[in-house]
């Protein structure tokens, strides 16, 4: 039987695409060189997860339809260096078996996750 076999990608509405690209770029490092960010598979450090919120969860923001969450590799050095230039970041910092996360808000006010995943 056919099947789904990972994510091809994340689409999100934006006020002003090419700032907010040009915002990624500055303070997460990500270059969209073809109008998307793209990770490729050998830079991927652990598996992707979909997963369904209810309507009512208070993960997120009720108003945002979705979450954007990105693997980073170093959490606290990312989060330091948003800090430093201003960005609003959530001093809330999970950590579990699978890793570790934090939360900051872009430019257009989505509330976005890091995850830094557990050392194998």
């Amino acid at each position: 039987m056919a099947k789904i076999t990972g994510i091809g990608g994340a689409f999100l509405r934006a006020e002003d695409p090419k700032a907010l690209y040009a915002w990624y770029s500055e303070h997460l490092g990500v270059t969209a060189p073809h109008g998307c960010f793209v990770f490729t598979k050998e830079e991927q450090r652990a598996s992707i997860a979909v997963t369904f919120f209810s309507k009512s969860s208070k993960y997120f923001p009720p108003s945002q339809p979705a979450m954007l969450n990105f693997q980073v590799d170093d959490l606290n050095a990312i989060l330091d260096k948003l800090i430093a230039a201003g960005v609003e970041v959530d001093p809330k910092r999970d950590e579990h078996e699978y890793g570790r996360f934090g939360w900051f808000t872009d430019p257009e006010g989505n509330r976005v996750e890091l995850w830094q995943p557990a050392a194998d």
